[in-house]
C-alpha cells in the first residue's frame, strides 16, 4: 500500500472498544493514523472510526499487542484483504497464523518487530516492550509523536521495571485496570480462572493500577485511560474511584493535574485531541 506524506497537525486518541469483548484503539491526526489491536469486526471498526470522522483508508498500520482473539479478530481482513501492514513480534504472528478463526493470510502485510527496537511509521517513533501475559507473546507500545509520548500496556500480568520505565515517560497513558479484588474473590469464577487472572501472567487489578499511578505520578502526565475492565469483576465507577482516590491522597488534582478516563466495553470513547 502506498501512502502520501502529509504535514502533521494535532493528534487524537480514542478507543473503539476495550475489554474481552474486543480491543481496538486509534491514534492519529487529520491525515493518517494507526490502530493498536483489532479485536472487533471490520464493519464495526469502519463504523466507529467514521463516527469520529476517520476513514478506514487513512489507517497506515495496525500494531498488535498479542494473539488472543479479542485483540486480533480483524487482522486477517485488514492485513490480508485491505493490505494494511500488521506489526507485531514473530511469536505473535505465529499465533495469528495458527488461529483457525483468522481466515485471510497476511501475506505481504506481515511486519516483524523486536522488543526494545524502535521503528518509525511517518511521525510515529514506536518502541515495543515486553509485557508478561499468558499468550504466545505480548508487547506494550511507547509512541513518540509531535513532541508527545503515549504508552499503552494491556493484559499486564504484573508491572515490571521495564513497563514502569515506559509508563513513567508518558504524557498520555493507557493502563489496564482489569478487576476489583473483592469482586473477583467473591465472584462466581472457578478457582483455576481466578488463579489465572491473579498469578502474575494474567491481569492487574484496580488496586495495583492505583498504587502504581499514585507512587509514580509525574507532572508531565496529562491523560490516563483505564482499559480492559472485566465485565464480571469490575465496573467503570469502581475503577475510576479506586484510581482517583489513590491519586487524590497523593495530592494529585483530577481534572486539573491530569484527566482520568475509563474506557468502556464495546463502546466508542470520546475523542481526545492533544
Amino acid at each position: 500500500m502506498q501512502y502520501k506524506l502529509f504535514q502533521s497537525d494535532r493528534f487524537s486518541f480514542f478507543s473503539l472498544s476495550s475489554g474481552s469483548c474486543g480491543n481496538c484503539y486509534y491514534l492519529g491526526n487529520s491525515y493518517y493514523g494507526i490502530l493498536i489491536d483489532a479485536g472487533l469486526g471490520p464493519r464495526v471498526i469502519k463504523k466507529r472510526l467514521a463516527e469520529h470522522g476517520v476513514e478506514l483508508s487513512s489507517i497506515m498500520a495496525v500494531l498488535i499487542t498479542h494473539d488472543h482473539y479479542d485483540h486480533i479478530k480483524s487482522v486477517g481482513h485488514l492485513g490480508g484483504k485491505m493490505h494494511i501492514p500488521i506489526y507485531t513480534t514473530r511469536e505473535v504472528h505465529r499465533g495469528i497464523r495458527n488461529n483457525p478463526m483468522i481466515h485471510h493470510n497476511l501475506n505481504g502485510s506481515l511486519k516483524y518487530i523486536e522488543k526494545s527496537k524502535s521503528f518509525k511509521i511517518e511521525d510515529f517513533n514506536i518502541t515495543p516492550f515486553h509485557v508478561p501475559h499468558d499468550s504466545n507473546d505480548n508487547v506494550g507500545y511507547y509512541i513518540e509523536f509531535g513532541g508527545q509520548k503515549l504508552t499503552l500496556a494491556t493484559d499486564v500480568g504484573n508491572i515490571t521495571d521495564e513497563i514502569a520505565h515506559y509508563m513513567t515517560k508518558a504524557n498520555h497513558l493507557i493502563i489496564e485496570s482489569n478487576y476489583d479484588e473483592e469482586m473477583l474473590k467473591n465472584g462466581s469464577y472457578p478457582a483455576y480462572l481466578k488463579e489465572r487472572i491473579t498469578c502474575g501472567t494474567g491481569h492487574i487489578s484496580n488496586r495495583e493500577a492505583a498504587e502504581f499511578l499514585a507512587n509514580n505520578f509525574s507532572s508531565q502526565l496529562r491523560n490516563i485511560w483505564l482499559c480492559h475492565l472485566s465485565g464480571d469483576n469490575n465496573n467503570p465507577e469502581l475503577a475510576y474511584n479506586t484510581i482517583s482516590e489513590a491519586l487524590t491522597r497523593k495530592g494529585v488534582n483530577i481534572g486539573k493535574d491530569v484527566d482520568l478516563h475509563v474506557l468502556g466495553r464495546n463502546i466508542l470513547s470520546a475523542k481526545i485531541i492533544f
